[in-house]
């Protein structure tokens, strides 16, 4: 990690990949691949045995990290819509049997909990799917009675929800011969988008034009709060505030948006009656003077796309909020409109993601990797 510094020039391209001595950019890019080979994998050795198969239910048991924040995803887009229950559980629940479809995610092939779920799913009769890799007490665990689809891409871990998010999504795309499919997200068109939002967020790209590094530097320096403004989008900001603190050491709040608000609100007030404006760094003495002023508070907002403007009016007493979604660069309320870096964007400039039909969870996942994106960029940064 580069030391941090207010000096730090994002447009600096040869700079940007000379710092990221990590990789970190480049594993923050990889959401398309991650989706396609996912997707892909799933095709070829999970669709057969669950094409003919109406569950009774679908069992998410998940790792730490990114595979719990992924079933917490799936279960909040689709568990009211979807026509199977959806359990997102910390092991396989004693009701599982032969009529159930347990999905195992998780990196670490070593973790027991894990290993202990997968034998009692496939000694119970459920259809198990493992996405994890084909290796050590997992491997055991299987005993040859479930299918495992290990990663085909190489990401850090706090990058890999895309391919938890592909995994389920494929899997509830197959079962009962594809009824559920409407529901869901393509996820070849999901990745072709992938793809083009990592290459909007390339180090050559410029601030003004470049969405992770234009969010990466309104977040530096200031507190930062992150929320949604659907069940959805409060996942994709828990992941968003994992990520920061992750990947580049940021540490953030999240929550609700009414308690954002709240919060945010009150917190401004008490900025405008002692605003500091008496503060001098030089000669500032906390005895005397009292505590050194704050810095400010960021509230970030996701927001899915056809809510932006109610969102915007729910957030329009938060000093400085910042609304974001993924068919826009950011939302700016003191401007009413798309914004990138402060400016104002022209109707003709701004993605149109909502043409193909994406939805709430496919347009969350590019949300999701523009902010993974500017993790990254705060990574290279210094963590500031």
């Amino acid at each position: 990690m580069t030391a941090a510094s207010p000096l730090f020039d994002l447009d600096d391209s040869d700079a940007l990949v000379a710092a990221d001595v990590d990789g970190v950019l480049r594993s923050a890019a990889l959401a398309g691949a991650q989706a396609r080979a996912t997707s892909t994998a799933v095709v070829e050795s999970v669709s057969d045995r669950l094409r003919d198969l109406r569950p009774r239910s679908v069992v998410f048991v998940c790792g730490d990290g990114r595979a719990g924040r992924a079933a917490s995803v799936l279960v909040a887009a689709l568990g009211s819509r979807i026509g199977v229950p959806l359990v997102h559980a910390p092991g396989t629940p004693p009701w599982v049997g032969p009529l159930d479809v347990v999905l195992v995610s998780g990196d670490d092939a070593g973790d027991p909990r894990l290993a202990e779920s997968t034998a009692a799913a496939v000694r119970r009769g459920a259809e198990t799917v493992l996405v994890t890799p084909d290796e050590g007490p997992l491997r055991s665990a299987a005993a040859g009675r479930a299918v495992f689809v290990p990663p085909k891409i190489a990401v850090r871990e706090h990058n890999a929800i895309m391919r938890y998010l592909a995994a389920g999504i494929a899997v509830l795309g197959t079962l009962s011969d594809g009824a559920y499919r409407q529901l869901l997200p393509d996820l070849d068109v999901v990745a072709d988008l992938l793809d083009a939002e990592a290459a909007r967020n390339h180090p050559t790209h410029e601030v003004f034009h470049n969405p992770a590094k234009s969010l990466a530097a309104r977040i530096s320096g200031a507190r930062v709060v992150l929320t949604g403004s659907s069940p959805v989008s409060v996942e994709i900001a828990r992941h968003a505030g994992e990520v920061l603190f992750r990947a580049a050491g940021v540490v953030s709040a999240t929550g609700e948006l009414g308690d954002v608000v709240f919060a945010a609100v009150a917190a401004g007030r008490s900025a405008a009656t002692d605003s500091g404006a008496s503060y001098d760094p030089l000669f500032h003495d906390e005895q005397l003077d009292g505590p050194r002023p704050q810095p400010p508070v960021r509230v970030v907002v996701c927001s899915p796309p056809d809510a932006v403007a109610l969102t915007e009016r729910r957030t329009a007493a938060v000093p400085d909020a910042l609304v974001l979604s993924a068919d826009t660069t950011m939302f700016d309320p003191r401007t009413s409109g798309y914004t990138e870096a402060g400016r104002r964007v022209p109707e003709d400039r701004t993605p149109d993601i909502e043409a193909v039909n994406l939805g709430e969870l496919g347009a969350m996942t590019l949300l999701a990797t523009r902010l993974e994106m500017a993790a990254a960029y705060l990574h290279v940064m210094g963590g500031r």
